[in-house]
């Protein structure tokens, strides 16, 4: 290793001896930044309940029959691909901070475009301006909280991303219990407000002042942050070089471009969209007499588990989480394939069978047990969801890619995330109908098999390394 190399791979922007950051500036700059990742589960949790409210308005109000219903619950994942593009492009030219505030205006917009809608389309509209923010929440909250955190609070703060963001969807379900579409598309406009007066006291982060050349600014906002009262030491910043296709013959960029890649690709085939669609069903079958009982219940397990693995985060490691939360997600889905396979009619019965509507042939004891089986399975699956593959997606995306490409790199990451959030979501009900319920879950299960073979042999662990180590390791140093 030359002398040179050995400079790169010292921390950007590290205490001098090695000493522990004691600044608690840090959790309350992570917090006004995952107010957007809150926003993002809002908007996604709303039409849950504004869905049913909708479909029963009466005129002059607007009301959606169950193709506009289908697509006003679809076109946010469109809208948040379009924001992983912009978001990529943003958080390299305008900063992390800067892309943050800007997030704020197509929330707040959206929100009230659908407050003040006359008619479908500009429901559909509003919905569509809401994906956009969330695409872009989604990539830049992420960098921005990973580039401010010192290595032993990374993978807590990183995961409280994600534990926002199903804050966010339960908020929207308990919310939505007692509002109207309209009033809670008011409520929807608040997090969004909070952030905007919060982020506009917090600091660009340190390694992005530094690619600007703005070191005493950069100093000053590591102050801020990690509560240092001396200078830092961190080796020269280079030219800021722009992302260009020969990168992609560098080890340092080709790998965690397919990690990040591969991550995302494999949280969506997880089945977590089918099995959060079925979830109101499955209770019903079970007996609750409230459906919409369901989503808050799976609500609560998401946020319960999602914070878990933030506080043990940087103790397990997230390989570690992913692994496990991918064998639980394997028994699970395997049990969702069961579960349809037992409540199957035979073949005296008709060969379609329908999405979400089982024909069963046992008595209705037989069939209340079963469907008690699968509401702990998919207890389980959420549960395990929530440990692993729900937040170190996003939090090793903010962490494995070099500063020069990260803003193309994150922005390829979130396009795929959403994109196959989009398939997944329009195309599973065909899938159902192809390889009959049982299936389809099954094949699900294959993929969080796939899963954890590749979280164990090509995941490397971040825990406890700066963000500059773990360029060096891709790179080979």
């Amino acid at each position: 290793m030359t002398p040179e190399d050995q400079e790169e791979a010292q921390p950007l922007l590290g205490p001098p001896g090695g000493s522990a950051p004691r600044g608690r500036r840090v959790f309350l700059a992570a917090f006004a930044a995952a107010l957007g990742p809150l926003s993002f589960g809002f908007a996604l949790g709303y039409s849950s309940p504004a869905i049913p409210s909708l479909q029963r308005a009466a005129p002059p109000a607007p009301r959606l029959d169950d193709s506009a219903a289908s697509w006003f619950g679809a076109i946010v994942t469109l809208g948040a691909a379009a924001g992983g593009v912009l978001g990529g492009w943003l958080v390299d030219c305008a900063g992390r901070k800067l892309s943050l505030l800007l997030c704020t205006v197509p929330f707040v917009a959206g929100f009230a475009v659908i407050t003040a809608a006359q008619d479908v389309w500009m429901l559909l509209g509003g919905r569509l301006f809401t994906g956009l923010a969330c695409g872009v929440a989604s990539l830049v909250a992420p960098v921005y909280i990973s580039e401010i955190a010192y290595p032993a609070v990374r993978g807590m703060l990183g995961s409280c991303v994600q534990l926002m963001v199903v804050t966010g969807i339960l908020l929207a379900y308990l919310a939505g219990w007692v509002l109207e579409w309209r009033w809670l598309a008011v409520l929807g406009c608040v997090p969004p407000s909070l952030m905007l007066l919060l982020m506009c006291w917090m600091p660009e982060t340190p390694r992005f002042l530094l690619t600007q050349h703005r070191h005493q600014e950069a100093v000053a906002a590591l102050q801020f942050l990690w509560g240092s009262e001396q200078g830092w030491e961190e080796p020269p910043v280079g030219e800021h070089q722009g992302f260009h296709l020969a990168l992609l013959r560098q080890p340092g960029i080709y790998k965690p471009f397919v990690i990040g890649i591969s991550l995302m690709a494999f949280q969506q085939l997880s089945g977590v969209n089918a099995v959060m669609f079925y979830a109101e069903t499955i209770f019903e079958k079970a007996k609750f007499k409230d459906s919409s009982l369901a989503s808050v219940v799976v609500g609560v397990i998401q946020v319960l588990f999602t914070a878990v693995a933030a506080l043990i985060m940087d103790r397990a490691g997230r390989r570690l989480l992913l692994v496990l939360s991918g064998v639980v997600m394997v028994f699970s889905t395997s049990a969702f394939g069961a579960y349809f396979k037992l409540t199957e009619g035979g073949p005296s019965n008709s060969s379609h069978v329908a999405f979400l509507t089982p024909v069963y042939t046992e008595p209705i004891n037989a069939s209340v047990g079963l469907a008690w089986l699968a509401v702990g399975s998919m207890c389980l699956f959420i549960a395990g969801f929530a440990m692993g593959w729900g937040p170190i997606p996003w939090l090793l995306m903010s962490e494995i890619f070099p500063l020069h490409v990260k803003g193309v790199a994150t922005g390829v990451c979130v396009l795929t995330n959403w994109l196959m959030a989009f398939l997944v979501t329009k195309e599973f009900s065909s899938l159902m109908d192809v390889l009959r319920p049982y299936g389809a879950f099954w094949l699900t299960s294959a993929f969080c098999i796939l899963g954890v073979l590749f979280s164990l042999f090509c995941v490397p662990e971040t825990k406890g390394k700066t963000l500059e180590q773990i360029t060096a390791h891709f790179e080979g140093r």
